[in-house]
Parts: structure tokens; C-alpha cells; sequence
């Protein structure tokens, strides 16, 4: 009789202890999963850039990031066609804007794209961008130009409005010439722009 109370006993003891050690196993489980988890998955890695709207070219950023893939950070807008014409490509200077107001110029590149009359589109880069941005910082972007087959948009002086925008200084306003395109290739050979993504 003694003998079967103590193998009961036994018997508990163990299937306490299993019980101990598998819910201990399913925590340890859960943490690593989580802990490797963030490890994996990756980070909110975009960058919100503010943008110097000028309101006499014929295309407007309504926002503007750059995102990070594959270690890299690229350049992403939402663009908006207000003119009549396919809009083809577009000049830029992105900036970063110290405590001070002082600007320091990152990249002024051009870019291709196809914007029919009257659409949107949100677009993103293939060229990467080297950006460290410092604590006190922020990141401010301008359009100098844009093309289409038929015309040329350009800002005149975009380095002192973006320097006057930086500072705070909103009342100088860009002046755009509108001048005809005459340089670019003909309606029926392809363009040679850099690559970019579509998202509609």
C-alpha cells in the first residue's frame, strides 16, 4: 500500500515538473521568437522630406520620403500633372536644414518618369542617395525643372529661393521660364532616363 502512495507521488512530482519546464520552454520560445522577429523584420525606415512647393511648374509633389531597401535609401514622391501635356522627367535638389537654417546640399539629380495630362503618380527612384541626417536636422526638397516632349520648365535662381525657403523667408517667390523643348529625342525613339517604380 505504501508502495503504490509512493510511486503516486512520484508520479505527480514528474508531471508537475514536466509541466514547470514546458511552460518555462513555451516563454523562452515566445521571447526568442519576438527577439528574432525584430531582428528580421524590417524597420519603418522612411524619412519624410518636406517640399518647397513651386506653384508655377506644372508638376506638384504632395509628399515625399525616402525609403530604405536593401541597405539603400531612395527617393519616393507623389507627383501630380496639371498640364495638358505627358510630362517626362523632372530636376531636384534635395537638402538638409541645420538648427540654423543652414542648408547643405545632399543631391541635385534628374529623373525619368510618365505622367500623362491631369494624372498622379507616386514614384520611386532606382538611384540611391547617401543621407546622414543629424540630430536638429530635417530634410527639405525643391523641383528646378520639368520636361515634357513639347516644353521646359525651369526655375530661375533655385539656389537663392531654396536658401530664402530655408531661412524662413517665404516671400521670395521662383520665377519660372517656359521655354521650348528642343533638345529632346523624337516622339517615336525611347528616352534615357534612370529607372523608377510605379505605384498606383
Amino acid at each position: 500500500m505504501l508502495s503504490k502512495i509512493a510511486v503516486l507521488i512520484f508520479l505527480g512530482t514528474l508531471f508537475v515538473t514536466a509541466k514547470d519546464l514546458t511552460a518555462d520552454n513555451t516563454e523562452q520560445i515566445r521571447i526568442f521568437s519576438a527577439s528574432s522577429a525584430a531582428e528580421i523584420l524590417p524597420q519603418s525606415e522612411a524619412l519624410p522630406i518636406e517640399v518647397f512647393q513651386v506653384l508655377d511648374l506644372p508638376l506638384s509633389v504632395h509628399e515625399a520620403s525616402l525609403v530604405r531597401s536593401d541597405k539603400s535609401l531612395f527617393l519616393k514622391l507623389s507627383l501630380a500633372n496639371s498640364s495638358e501635356l505627358k510630362l517626362v522627367g523632372l530636376r531636384y535638389s534635395l537638402v538638409s536644414i541645420d538648427a540654423k537654417n543652414q542648408i547643405q546640399f545632399i543631391a541635385n539629380r534628374v529623373e525619368g518618369f510618365s505622367i500623362p495630362a491631369y494624372a498622379a503618380k507616386t514614384v520611386t527612384f532606382k538611384t540611391p542617395l547617401k543621407v546622414k541626417q543629424k540630430d536638429g536636422e530635417r530634410l527639405a526638397l525643391m523641383v528646378e525643372q520639368v520636361i515634357s516632349r513639347e516644353s521646359i520648365w525651369e526655375v530661375v535662381k533655385a539656389k537663392d529661393a531654396f536658401e530664402a525657403y530655408a531661412r524662413g523667408d517665404y516671400s521670395v517667390t521662383p520665377v519660372v521660364l517656359h521655354v521650348a523643348n528642343q533638345v529632346d529625342s523624337p516622339r517615336d525613339l525611347p528616352r534615357v532616363f534612370p529607372f523608377y517604380d510605379e505605384e498606383f
